[in-house]
Formats: structure tokens, C-alpha cells, sequence
């Protein structure tokens, strides 16, 4: 159906009528602009966001499938702020017993130093050849600093940047639509996906273009939509909105969290991403963990690809509250989801889990003994 001559109005209507599928909207997904995707959202109850998005599904792949039906996937940030490699270890062990890091074992490093950067690429591609976990690794460093480890032939899985929604904010991270194409060339050249060739992962997030004073006066939520337009251009494995990351200078609360966590995920799906949410708060800011756990059961319902899973839900190196290991097994418990089905069936094996998803004890029964000294 053409979509055109519809008002803002008359698109919601369209976007939420039972005649109309999850098919029908990816079918018209790249002529929908992102200001329209944002226009739209604002007249929408949270009910609205959560029915729409539930019906989107965008499956990407490397080497787990993320995305399927059923499915909720979990990015394992095992962070540290020495970017200690025992520390990071310890963290990746944990997370994996519980299920966790089949969309991404993705570090955020301290430093953007590149023999760090280098060591724990290295780092992290031993641990994923030795255990023969079918899932990528991800040291979200700046873009260029990735370039420079390809060309080095450093193990580089996924191809990591922030961006945002004008070239403003852009300059500010300290990137332009070129460079991310370099990356994107860079990528294509390694060819390490084995079931699938979805390497970028980008990460967005309503504020940065008011703290970078480059949001022209247009409100957070367009210019976050707009964020998701230059996402597409490359084909990600993975996005996900750092939802609260900011702070309450820009969502105050947890209220205000929730709303702009609902409607960044429905935009990005709208828009024809993979979306994730990093549901998560500051300190400073007037949330508190509770709100977090309704964020997680909505997105849950609404069809969110992967959530993120941190050590007792504290980052420690950022200095955040985000969604912990636990958080994980709760909601795919009480919504009946599982991970990516080769990350299943690699917990199986590993006896890590039984058939019913439930999590093994970690002792001599299981094949992942995992020594962080080693490291």
C-alpha cells in the first residue's frame, strides 16, 4: 500500500490494523523517513509502541542468528576499569553460565589505547576459538582505532561506533558518513562470519545531540530517529539505544526513561533495524531498578533483539545501572524466550543448561572451566 498521502495519523492507523503485518511494514520500511518515524511515535499510547514493534522482525546473523521469533538475545559487557584481562575474564565465565553473550561478548575498553585495544581482541578470540562459542566478540573502540587493528590483522569480529542523528553530533564523536564506509569496507574484507555477514554494531542514545550542541533545535526523539537512518546505510548486526545513559539532564526520570526506551526501539524497527535497548539509568538520576524491570518486561513483549547483561546489573567501568545476568534469565523465563538456537544448543553441550534452559551448577559437571588467571 502506498504510504504517501497518509497523515501522521492515518500511518499510525495503518501501522497498527490487524489487516497489516510485521511483513507489510518492513515491505515499506526504507521509503519511511525518520522524522516520519518519530512524528508517529509521539501519538502513540506505550501500548501502541509495544503492539507495533511485537510485529517487526528483522533477523540478522554472523555467527548466531539474532532476531528469530521466540528469541531474546543478550550482549555479555564484561567491562573493567583497568581494562584488566582476569577481571574480564571472571565476568565473561559468569555471564556465559547464565545463558548470557549470544548476540555479543562486547567490552567497552577504558582506554582507546591501541595495544589494549589489540590485546583484548586477542584476548577474546582465544576464549571464543577455545570454547567454540557461536557467538562474535566486539571491542567498541572508536571506529578508526578498529580500521588501523584490521589492517594490522588483529582478530576483529564486529566493526563498533556511536553515532547520532546530525553531522554535528557526528564531528563530535569524531566520525562522518566516510569513515563509517571505511569501516564498513574493512569489515566486508575479513569475511569471519560463518552463518552470516552482519558485522557493524552501533550504538545511539536521545541527548547526544543537545550535549554536543548540535541538535539544531529539533527535540531528542527526531533527532534519535534520524540516528537509526544512518544505521541502516550499512546493514548492522546489531543497534541498541543506551536509553538512560545521558542522565536526567536529559531523561529525568523513570517514567520518562520508559517512554523514550519504548519509542526508540519501535522507530528503530520501523526504520528496518535490528533493535536492542541497553536499559539502564545513572545514578543521579530519578529512577531506580524497579523501573528498570518494567522497561525489561515491555521490551520483552515488545520484541526487543537483545538486551545487555552486566555483572550485578553495576557497571563498574561506565558507571552506570544497567540489566544484569539475572535480569536476563528472568525475562526469557517468564516469557518463554531462549537465546539464538546455536547459542542453545552450544549451552547444551557444554552442560551448562539443561533442556528445559534451566542453568547448571558450575562445577565438575560442566565443560566451561574457564581459569581467569590464565588470561
Amino acid at each position: 500500500m502506498p504510504i504517501s498521502s497518509l497523515t501522521v495519523g492515518e500511518f499510525r492507523e495503518w501501522i497498527l490494523s490487524d489487516l497489516v503485518s510485521g511483513d507489510d511494514i518492513k515491505a515499506i520500511s526504507e521509503g519511511i523517513l525518520p522524522e516520519m518515524a518519530a512524528a508517529v511515535s509521539k501519538i502513540m499510547r506505550n501500548q501502541d509502541l509495544i503492539r507495533a514493534a511485537a510485529k517487526i522482525r528483522h533477523v540478522t546473523s554472523f555467527r548466531s542468528t539474532i532476531g528469530l521469533p521466540g528469541c531474546l538475545s543478550v550482549r555479555l559487557q564484561p567491562n573493567d576499569p583497568t581494562d584488566d584481562p582476569k577481571g574480564i575474564a571472571a565476568q565473561i565465565m559468569d555471564g556465559l553460565s547464565y545463558g548470557c553473550g549470544d548476540a555479543v561478548i562486547g567490552i567497552n575498553p577504558a582506554t582507546d589505547n591501541f595495544q589494549s585495544v589489540s590485546r583484548l581482541n586477542y584476548m577474546l578470540d582465544e576464549l571464543r576459538e577455545k570454547f567454540r562459542i557461536p557467538t562474535q566478540s566486539c571491542v567498541l573502540t572508536h571506529i578508526t582505532t578498529t580500521i588501523k587493528a584490521i589492517e594490522k590483522n588483529v582478530p576483529v569480529d564486529l566493526i563498533f561506533q556511536s553515532i547520532g542523528g546530525t553531522q554535528g553530533v557526528n564531528e563530535s564523536f569524531g566520525v562522518s558518513y566516510d569513515i563509517l564506509k571505511e569501516g564498513f569496507e574493512a569489515g566486508r574484507s575479513l569475511n569471519r562470519g560463518t552463518i552470516g555477514n552482519n558485522y557493524m554494531y552501533f550504538e545511539t542514545g536521545q541527548g547526544s545531540a543537545l550535549s554536543a550542541n548540535a541538535n539544531w533545535g529539533v527535540d531528542q526523539q527526531t533527532i534519535e530517529a534520524r540516528a537509526y537512518g544512518l544505521a541502516r546505510c550499512f546493514d548492522p548486526l546489531l543497534v541498541n539505544s543506551v536509553v538512560g545513559f545521558i542522565g536526567p539532564e536529559y531523561l529525568y526520570n523513570g517514567k520518562q526513561i520508559t517512554r523514550a526506551g519504548l519509542e526508540d526501539h519501535f522507530c528503530g524497527k520501523l526504520l528496518g533495524l535490528p533493535m536492542g535497548v541497553d536499559i539502564c539509568y545513572t545514578n543521579h538520576a530519578d529512577a531506580d531498578q524497579d523501573d528498570m524491570d518494567g522497561l525489561l518486561t515491555l521490551l520483552g513483549v515488545a520484541g526487543c533483539n537483545f538486551i545487555m547483561g552486566v555483572a550485578g546489573a553495576d557497571d563498574v567501568m561506565l558507571n552506570y545501572q544497567s540489566t544484569s545476568f539475572h535480569d536476563a534469565m528472568y525475562i526469557r523465563t517468564v516469557l518463554g524466550l531462549k537465546p539464538a538456537p546455536e547459542f542453545e544448543e552450544w549451552l547444551y553441550q557444554m552442560q551448562l543448561f539443561d533442556k528445559g534452559m534451566l542453568p547448571r551448577k558450575l562445577d565438575g559437571t560442566n565443560r566451561l572451566m574457564l581459569d581467569p588467571s590464565s588470561f
